[in-house]
């Protein structure tokens, strides 16, 4: 038994050492920041001033769902998709809200505040991680020649039940609007999601999922996260989370 788990050790060690991690992975993020923002929304320019800042900062998971329903204005969203809007509908019903807004960031999956107040967003951030309700399961990346390894912690009693959910985004993107709310402004906005798929189940305990090389090397990046559901379909509490960025080069 000792000799398998040495040899599991070591084979571990030499997969971390032939494929180590990009310098803009990020593996121990103080917290997740969603912020659900539309170009058409007159509102929506400071915060995602915000979120640019959190992106800098470099130890925020930090990403921008456009969503469609003010495109009504004059305006159509280019970065606007189905799934934005559908997830910050999801939060609101998990919230007990009747109604959505912008610009609404949600953190952690646990609370939300108005996007465009940095203190707010900086002040809930540093709550949850006070009260224990920051990114508390390790999630790790590594990747080999053919695919992408995720790697993630248990759970302290090694219970409970999480989504593994991938959420690729594009890379940094100015746009000139050229109607509506914002015309003639000319906005740059950072890590806009194009698509949110589930990729695997956690159940509490040390886990390894394992996916194609192939669906990562596009330009943007990967936040991975950790996330509770309930038995509605809600989302809940992030758990832990990730960010792999995407390979140099890629087309």
């Amino acid at each position: 038994m000792k000799r398998r788990l040495v040899l599991r050790l070591a084979a571990l060690a030499a997969l971390l050492c032939a494929a180590p991690s990009f310098a803009g992975d990020i593996l121990k993020p103080r917290g997740v920041v969603e912020l659900f923002t539309s170009q058409g929304c007159n509102s929506c320019p400071p915060a995602d001033a915000v979120l640019d800042g959190l992106v800098q900062s470099g130890d925020v998971v930090a990403l921008g769902y456009h969503v469609d329903y003010w495109d009504y204005l004059g305006w159509k969203d280019t970065l606007a998709t189905p799934d934005g809007t559908v997830r910050q509908k999801l939060y609101g019903k998990a919230f007990g809200k009747r109604e959505v807004y912008t610009p609404q960031a949600v953190i952690n999956g646990r609370v939300h505040v108005k996007g465009g107040k940095r203190g707010a967003v900086g002040a809930a951030l540093a709550e949850l991680e006070r009260t224990g309700q920051g990114l508390t399961i390790p999630i790790n990346v590594v990747r080999s020649a053919d695919s992408v390894i995720i790697e993630t912690g248990g759970a302290p009693d090694g219970k409970g039940d999480a989504h593994l959910v991938l959420v690729h985004f594009a890379p940094r993107k100015p746009v000139t609007i050229e109607r509506g709310e914002n015309k003639g402004k000319t906005i740059t906005y950072v890590n806009p999601v194009t698509d949110v798929q589930t990729a695997g189940m956690w159940h509490g305990k040390p886990a390894r999922f394992e996916l194609p090389r192939s669906e990562l090397k596009k330009q943007g990046g990967c936040a991975v996260l950790l996330q509770k559901v309930n038995k509605d379909g809600l989302p809940g509490p992030i758990l832990g989370a990730a960010v792999i960025s995407a390979e140099a080069g890629a087309p």
